[in-house]
């Protein structure tokens, strides 16, 4: 239930309206807004005396919230999220470029790719140090070796570092080393992980899995939410159907539902969404257009020997070009790129 408060309501009126609906049993999260404010009534709400409410003199309006999700819903929060790290922006009005090579196989390699996407506008660096991989035989990652590249790219560039989590016992390393968290796909619905990651205060950036509807993208942001962790950036990243010439199948709707549904930024990663290095400048494109907060890419400075995902990346050269496109496109939506 969403209790909406009259605009310039008194602040002693609004801290007794929220203790009278307390004491029915409820907890209340309260959103301030530039003129009203409004009050999120947490927990079974099905006993609650809505005319008791409507009828004090503050309150605008009365509204039930009918999705399971609560805390990511827009009705509770109308204003959109802006996430800050590091000085940079993400959320509405701003577009990130998200960007790096699968994994770290290198010192040298991570380095040198840092160099060029940030020469060429990129917002953030991403690598993984961790790689889930469906057969146990593929290159998994280098690990703590890894996140310590990272980490010596960050210095070098200064470039903020976006890295894949695994397991609930990284999490205390992650939030020491890494800017950005990722959950992956897979680990979307790995709950006591995103328990912990909401018992946090880091940037989670949350992956939609593999066949996930949005409803349950976004109940698996609440669990972080509930935690006490505002600071999600949801992902798409394309979800599995009948359809094999791709990867995945890039469900760019998914940007408006969210947008209209939820208050958390969202971007789109093109190159899972896909898994074809040549579709992904004009995916990119399709995303800035369909009002995303971001993308991110998979760049990497020799695709034919790649480690992983060699043929879903795009060279340093590439992406310097499609950055020059992306640049125009984020100017005519109205946005400012971030970086």
């Amino acid at each position: 239930m969403v209790v909406v408060l009259k605009p310039n309501t008194p602040i002693e009126k609004r801290n007794a309206l929220i203790a009278e609906i307390e004491s029915m049993g409820v907890t209340v999260q309260v959103t301030e807004g530039t003129e009203t404010s409004i009050l999120g009534l947490i927990g079974d709400t099905t006993h609650i005396n809505q005319f008791r409410i409507s009828s004090n003199e503050i309150v605008a309006n009365i509204l039930r919230v009918q999705e399971p999700f609560k805390k990511a819903n827009k009705m509770f929060k109308p204003e959109d999220t802006i996430i800050e790290v590091n000085g940079r922006k993400i959320g509405e009005g701003y577009f990130s470029v998200i960007t790096g090579p699968c994994s770290v196989e290198s010192e040298e390699q991570i380095e040198s790719i840092a160099e060029e996407v940030k020469k060429n506008g990129a917002t953030f660096l991403r690598g993984g140090a961790y790689k889930p991989r469906t057969s146990p035989y593929a290159f998994q990652g280098l690990g703590l070796e890894g996140l310590e590249y990272l980490k010596h790219a960050r210095e070098k560039t200064g470039l903020p570092i976006v890295s894949e989590i695994m397991s609930p016992d990284m999490v205390e390393r992650f939030v020491e080393d890494v800017d950005i968290i990722q959950v992956g796909a897979r680990n979307m619905q790995n709950f006591v992980l995103l328990k912990e990651l909401g018992k946090t205060r880091k940037p989670i950036l949350l992956k939609r899995g593999l066949s996930a509807t949005i409803e349950e993208w976004l109940m698996s942001a609440e669990y972080i939410l509930n935690e006490g962790n505002e600071q999600i950036i949801l992902c798409e990243r394309g979800i599995r159907t009948f359809e094999t010439y791709t990867r995945n199948t890039l469900d760019l709707s998914s940007v408006l539902a969210v947008k209209k549904l939820s208050h958390l930024p969202v971007i789109v990663d093109p190159s899972h969404g896909t898994g074809k290095a040549w579709m992904v400048e004009a995916m990119s494109k399709a995303a800035v257009v369909a009002g995303a907060d971001g993308v991110i890419i998979e760049v990497h400075n020799n695709p034919a020997r790649a480690l992983c995902d060699g043929q879903q990346s795009i060279t340093p050269s590439q992406f310097s070009q499609l950055m020059d496109k992306l640049k125009k496109l984020i100017e005519i939506e109205g946005k400012k790129l971030e970086g």
